[in-house]
């Protein structure tokens, strides 16, 4: 007998920040006419380096091609091998296997920090090591400083998953900014949402070339560049991708970008009120206490025990409660297993085995954080062995 079908949410894990704006920047590219790569994905370009403060930014259509062509755009190439965290989600590796390239698997700092650990990757660094690509996990900043020197101390090139940190931010610096190219998603759960959606950063002028070039089938001219005169003609320079991103898309993404300030100090606020009411709770840690920089606050991720956590997570959306898990290491996963190898990250495993995320938004109601928090500790009540 199958299980029963789930009730309907009371709480979900996330949700969109919309209103009549993104309506309204809908329908001003409805009445433009014009569909694809233009105006609006132009200005949003714009407005995103300038928030950054990064002197490029290359809109597409998903985080993961973002990843993709920094990568290419850096010069990665097969053979090379790519240091990755493996707490992180598949799309960071899949991106360095994307360009024929090895990704080598590193653990993080501690329980506490779950962000790279620099001495873990100095272990990792090999002959063949190209790239360091970290990942601000949670839109806490990675140990940037350490990780930079480490990159010049062995001429390493140091590329930046953001997918979870628009706005978080490290003595003064935007995260995605550190390194050679940073990588932003815009999927519907991200801070930045606009269903699909990404934006590589950067302030170096070849990497930007080639990523553009590479976003559109490696064309000299685009579709609008022709439609309005601009070009004639075009040429075909490499083989590329179709990685652009709509003008839709764009749009709302201008509208979002107008509210990632407010939405991350809401986030954080949010995040503080769970930190109290989960303060004392048997069973129950809260990682990246003290931690350093401005955080997005793209997740609220605490630690459970190993053996209640699949359970818990069942009870509390029979309750309505949607959680998830971020993440299953990505070197135990069927694909990785094998390329991985005997690699053993014992922090990475036991964040695995643990963690779980509780629903955090900008729309979230206080009042819905106390609930969460109670149905947590009753459900985790309930799965501990009597006696």
């Amino acid at each position: 007998m199958s299980a029963p079908e789930p009730g309907p949410l009371r709480i979900p894990l996330a949700d969109l920040d919309y209103d009549q704006a993104e309506a309204a920047a809908v329908q001003r590219v409805l009445a433009s006419r014009w569909l694809t790569m233009g105006p609006e994905t132009a200005a949003f370009e714009a407005e995103f380096a300038a928030r950054l403060g990064a002197r490029h930014a290359i809109s597409v259509c998903n985080g993961t091609a973002a990843l993709h062509l920094a990568l290419l755009a850096a010069g990665i190439q097969p053979g090379d091998e790519v240091i990755v965290p493996a707490l992180t989600f598949v799309a960071t590796a899949n991106a360095v296997r994307a360009c024929g390239a090895r990704p080598v698997f590193a653990d993080v700092c501690s329980l506490e920090e779950w962000t790279l650990d620099p001495a873990d990757v100095q272990r990792r660094i090999g002959p063949r090591t190209r790239a360091l690509l970290a990942m601000h996990y949670g839109g806490f900043p990675c140990r940037m400083p350490e990780l930079l020197a480490l990159c010049r101390a062995h001429g390493l090139l140091l590329l930046e998953d953001a997918a979870h940190a628009p706005g978080a931010s490290l003595d003064g610096r935007q995260a995605g900014t550190f390194g050679a190219a940073g990588c932003f998603s815009f999927f519907s759960n991200k801070n930045l949402a606009v269903g699909e959606g990404g934006m590589l950063v950067t302030d170096q002028d070849e990497i930007a070339a080639r990523a553009r070039l590479l976003r559109s089938h490696g064309l000299t001219s685009s579709t609008s560049e022709r439609h309005h005169g601009r070009a004639l003609d075009y040429d075909a320079l490499e083989v590329g991708y179709n990685y652009r991103l709509d003008e839709l898309r764009a749009a709302l993404g201008r509208v979002q970008l107008g509210k990632l300030e407010a939405g991350n100090r809401r986030r954080a606020a949010l995040s503080a009120l769970y930190r109290r009411a989960l303060a004392g709770l048997e069973g129950v840690h809260v990682p990246f206490t003290g931690a350093r920089g401005t955080s997005a606050h793209h997740l609220m991720a605490v630690l459970v025990p190993a053996e209640l956590r699949d359970a818990t997570r069942a009870a509390l959306r029979r309750r309505g409660v949607q959680t998830s898990v971020h993440y299953r290491p990505v070197h135990t996963l069927s694909a990785y297993r094998a390329l991985a190898g005997e690699v053993h990250l014992p922090r990475t495993e036991e964040i695995g085995r643990r963690e779980l995320s509780l629903p955090l938004f900008p729309g979230l109601a206080e009042e819905s954080v106390g609930e969460v928090v109670d149905d947590l500790a009753e459900c985790l009540r309930a799965q501990r062995p009597s006696g």
